[in-house]
């Protein structure tokens, strides 16, 4: 999994389907899912997972308005396709994701 910053975020989200998890090192949540996200990076070849920490490059959070963690948001093309708010269950997460990755 990809560790984004403020300035590498735009450039990362142009992929063709790219998963990024805004996260913080204080929300347990966050740290429920990370091996879930890890497991699902090892999986899916169609998807490339990336995660930008909303403490240490608040900038890209606040633009997107992002206000609960974790916030998975899936990107194609640079275009936001589907937004998740809170940690899932792995069945979830790929229920949630297989409709976007076509």
């Amino acid at each position: 999994m990809r560790t984004l910053t403020d300035e590498t975020f735009a450039e990362a989200i142009t992929g063709d389907a790219v998963l990024v998890e805004f996260t913080a090192a204080w929300c347990p949540p966050c740290r429920m899912i990370e091996p879930v996200l890890a497991e699902l990076d090892a999986e899916l070849e169609s998807v490339s997972f990336a995660k930008i920490d909303t403490d240490a490059h608040p900038r890209t959070a606040r633009d997107l308005g992002i206000m609960g963690m974790p916030t998975l948001q899936l990107y194609r093309g640079g275009e936001l396709v589907a937004q998740l708010v809170g940690a899932r269950p792995k069945a979830q997460l790929l229920k949630w994701l297989e409709p976007h990755l076509g």
